[in-house]
């Protein structure tokens, strides 16, 4: 059993991620801004943007998860935010990262982002996420993170999942079974922590 932080506890991700590695044992720290908007979460108060949130929370963790986002603010600003704090502010090694789709590249050195038919009002939280990712390949070597980075599109609605194929770096990986859900993204994230196998890196999963 490991003992978990996870950021970000009530979002899509995040309520699945819990409810995951809980199922598995594991001992998890949910950490929200506003608990009281998540009365059916069993959590703490706590900022991934605060440095001194992060230490104070992080304290005897053995792995630490960032599932947050903000819209209250521009995505830039809360990534880096986020990455500066959980940089600044870790008590533990290894850090697990939830990134998005649009980063990958459909072609070697072109992300989806930077296609031509993307739409511009998609790009600010893909940036953001993006900002995210350099700092972390930026930071001291002993920090062992890991970028988790599902399909462009997620389903929400469906709690099935099924077998999942998981890539070291940023390609943009094609499935036959296009139905990826958040299910399956919490068991890719809590398999990385039952089983540590990738180390200062972005991967992608898809289903298999």
């Amino acid at each position: 059993m490991s003992r978990i932080v996870l950021f970000g506890a009530g979002g899509r991700a995040g309520r699945r991620i819990l409810a995951q590695a809980r199922a598995r044992g594991h001992d998890v720290l949910a950490v929200m801004r506003h608990p009281h908007a998540h009365p059916d979460i069993d959590g703490v108060t706590g900022d991934v943007t605060d440095v001194a949130d992060v230490r104070r929370l992080t304290a005897g963790a053995d792995a630490v998860i960032n599932a947050g986002a903000s819209m209250d603010v521009p995505p830039d600003q809360f990534f880096s935010a986020s990455t500066h704090a959980l940089i600044g502010g870790l008590q533990t090694r290894r850090l697990l990262v939830i990134g998005i789709g649009t980063t990958l590249e459909p072609t070697p050195g072109i992300r989806l982002v930077d296609t031509p038919d993307f739409p511009d009002e998609a790009k600010p939280f893909t940036v953001g996420h993006a900002l995210e990712l350099e700092l972390l390949q930026q930071s001291p070597s002993e920090l062992d993170w890991v970028v988790i980075t599902p399909p462009p599109v997620v389903i929400a609605e469906h709690a099935e999942t099924g077998p999942l194929l998981v890539s070291a770096g940023p390609e943009l990986l094609h499935s036959s079974d296009p139905a990826f859900t958040y299910t399956d993204l919490a068991v890719a994230t809590v398999d990385e922590i039952d089983n540590p196998t990738h180390h200062r890196t972005q991967i992608a999963v898809v289903r298999n």
